[in-house]
């Protein structure tokens, strides 16, 4: 018999993240003091990372509901409906600190957390998305971690045969001590068939299946709630260590067992692990449970309590299934060769009890763990705010060409297809488009339809930092852009919002504000927030990174082959600006790259133009009327140009209304640039709407050339190449 958890006091508390007042509660709660055991539960329930005790009270702002929303926030993913009785299920999450202590295997372990939250829902997964953030390419670390990252994120998405198609990756200073790696995943799931975690009533088994528990992962999710020092690297064992030949059988032996109808309820083991599953599933069916830990298949000898409920090692589901249906479980377990066992039962007490060794060493009750945990309206100040720079009070460069180069060989605009390279993009053989193809996002098609899922991830964080309402507004309005210049009905976000620590009212004010404009957005374009993740504390020594919230959106095109991108542009093409110029170079790549700068306004965001133009933009693709089409963002107008040209091999010359910085960098929103062969119709449509619409130029030779400049297109791509693989082999 082993001895009895420790007494606690809020010294140890402290350790574990929980304030000396909130360790008050759990002892009023209790009305008791906590043991160890206890303590761990609730320090990782009421961690950041779990319980959104910062945020919760400003994620009520985004609108979650729609006529094609299933369910929205507070399961595992979000669902919608695609029609024809079909559902997307799709989230995005971070798995940013652990990625930075051991790159490889924090974002190998990202990507295997991010696909069971989506088949424990009932959906096979069909692709995965990721957004990078990474320090000043200087620092010494930097190199490293892209190593690493990549190497992790390409690792385990290859082996468990999802393609990953589509991401960004930037590169700046503000992440030398806290890189950012999200990870999104999206699956297809019959609408009939939606898995939901909540237990449905008492006296039924609890099934743990999946992979052994070890020690890894032990309070990972209060390392993820917390700030970095300089000892971060100590926190190492804390970091998952994954599998991803257990992850795919454990993908099919999930929607087996599904498929049998033995499942009541499912949830897989994510953040906080045994802990987090067993809570949120009895917490949110309103029953208590009883587990005896004796029989949780265990990978290490002499195991604790406390190390079994706080382990996160990874592959692992926890179920609750009918009555009468461990039998069948268990065939289909050991069909796939996992470990299984029953390891206790739903109650009525309301309570969460664990019996280790023939003791009771935990018994608490499930309301403070699951709904009741503090909830902070944490103060906050208004940002600061840059003040609109006149373009015209801004250097021109001496040598426009150089200028471009320079722009294009960026760490941030230069090619990623070093990285994007290592990752599979076509397993499954449904790929349409993908990172490499020259699209402003990736398509996926439904298998056996004509129908087509298309997916972004998008965010510019120089613009959050600068003003983080415009900033959130551009974050939402820049995916539901991306979707529309493929052709694709936008539907719904997930997001992971990435910022410091909220307890400072200035980082606060970012988390705010930048809420407050996505909330905006989403509503005025009927874009809804159906999942998501918070990631605070993404500071190290207190230095605060970027604010980098995150927007992963994903569209529905009716018929595949009505879609575009931007690699079809051909000789005699007519260049089309649809959208108005009014040179905002404000918080641009251009001021950053070419004049060293990081300051001004971001370009504001009309949200009332956005819909009107992406509505004509899209009815243009569903017509077949325009199927060349690239949204104007980072680096303006030459910077879309320029990838047209490369994508497409062939060169472009524009006309004399686009002279001048700040009309070939500026960065305003609502922008679209098309090819098309016959310019006629798409300016009377574009009148017809009450779009600013014009012929800029043509596309034709082996140049990329305007007023001023000339760039042969093997020049413009040596060095738009050549940045990343030099940087990785330097």
């Amino acid at each position: 018999m082993s001895a009895a958890p420790a007494k606690t006091t809020a010294e140890t508390a402290a350790s574990y993240g929980l304030s000396a007042a909130e360790f008050a509660v759990i002892v009023q709660r209790l009305n008791r003091e906590p043991n160890e055991v206890e303590l761990g539960v609730f320090s990782v329930m009421w961690s950041e990372h779990c319980s959104y005790k910062s945020s919760k009270i400003h994620l009520g702002k985004f609108p979650t509901t729609g006529p094609s929303v299933i369910c929205g926030p507070g399961e595992n993913a979000g669902v919608i409906d695609i029609g024809d009785g079909q559902a997307c299920i799709f989230k995005m999450e971070s798995h940013n600190h652990p990625s930075y202590i051991e790159p490889y295997q924090g974002a190998a372990t990202g990507v295997g957390g991010i696909m069971r939250d989506v088949f424990t829902m009932g959906a096979r997964p069909i692709a995965l998305l990721n957004a990078l953030r990474f320090g000043d390419p200087s620092h010494p670390k930097t190199k490293r971690l892209v190593a690493g990252v990549v190497a992790g994120i390409g690792g385990y998405g290859n082996c468990v045969g999802v393609p990953t198609v589509a991401g960004e990756t930037n590169f700046h200073r503000g992440y030398d001590g806290n890189i950012l790696v999200n990870a999104m995943c999206v699956g297809l799931a019959d609408a009939d068939k939606i898995f939901y975690s909540a237990a449905p009533a008492a006296g039924l088994p609890v099934v743990y299946f999946g992979s052994k528990t070890g020690r890894d992962g032990i309070h990972g999710a209060t390392m993820a709630s917390a700030e970095f020092d300089d000892a971060s690297d100590e926190k190492r064992p804390t970091v998952q260590v994954g599998d991803p030949f257990a992850e795919k059988l454990l993908i099919e032996a999930t929607l087996e067992l599904m498929a049998s109808g033995a499942v009541a309820a499912i949830q897989d083991m994510g953040a906080a692990g045994l802990t987090s599953s067993t809570v949120e599933m009895a917490g949110k069916g309103g029953v208590g449970v009883e587990l005896d830990l004796d029989r949780v298949p265990q990978r290490e000898d002499g195991m604790s309590a406390y190390e079994m409920m706080l382990s996160e090692s990874q592959e692992r589901m926890l179920a609750i299934l009918k009555p009468g249906r461990e039998e069948d479980g268990q065939r289909i377990f050991a069909k796939w060769g996992l470990d299984a066992a029953t390891i206790g039962r739903t109650t009525d007490t309301g309570h969460m009890v664990l019996r280790h060794q023939g003791q009771v060493v935990c018994d608490v009750p499930l309301a403070p763990l699951f709904d009741d945990a503090p909830l902070y309206d944490r103060p906050w100040t208004q940002p600061v705010l840059q003040a609109r720079l006149d373009p015209a009070s801004l250097p021109a460069p001496a040598d426009l060409a150089e200028a471009i180069l320079t722009l294009m060989s960026a760490p941030d605009m230069a090619s990623k297809r070093w990285l994007w390279e290592q990752y599979d993009r076509h397993v499954m053989a449904d790929t349409l488009e993908d990172s490499a193809t020259g699209a402003d996002a990736g398509i996926v098609r439904v298998h056996g339809t004509r129908k087509a899922l298309a997916v972004t991830s998008d965010v510019t964080p120089r613009y959050v930092q600068a003003d983080p309402y415009e900033g959130g507004k551009q974050a939402v309005a820049e995916a539901w852009r991306n979707l529309t210049a493929v052709g694709a009905e936008p539907i719904a976000i997930t997001d992971n919002l990435n910022f410091g620590n909220p307890e400072r009212p200035e980082i606060m004010g970012q988390i705010v504000r930048a809420i407050d404009g996505m909330a905006e957005a989403c509503r005025a374009l009927d874009f809804p927030v159906v999942s998501g993740n918070v990631s605070l504390y993404n500071e190290t020594n207190g230095s605060a990174i970027p604010p980098t919230p995150t927007v992963g959106a994903v569209g529905l095109l009716a018929d595949y082959a009505r879609r575009a991108d931007f690699s079809g542009m051909r000789a005699g093409h007519a260049l089309v600006l649809l959208g108005e110029t009014r040179g905002e170079l404000g918080a641009s790549m251009y001021l950053r790259e070419v004049l060293g700068r990081e300051d001004g306004a971001p370009p504001p965001v009309d949200l009332a133009l956005e819909r009107r133009h992406g509505d004509l933009v899209r009815r243009l693709i569903q017509t077949g009327q325009a199927t060349v089409v690239h949204d104007l963002s980072d680096g303006g107008l030459i910077a879309a140009l320029a990838e047209m040209a490369l994508a497409s091999r062939t060169g472009a010359t524009l006309d004399n209304s686009t002279a001048g910085p700040a009309n070939l960098f500026g960065e305003d929103q609502a922008r679209y640039l098309l090819a098309v062969p016959d310019p006629a119709p798409i300016l009377a449509a574009a009148k017809a709407s009450g779009v600013p619409a014009a012929v800029i130029g043509q596309a034709g030779g082996d140049s990329l050339a305007g007023p001023s400049f000339t760039i042969p297109l093997a020049r413009l791509r040596a060095a738009h190449e050549a940045w990343l693989p030099e940087f990785m082999e330097s």
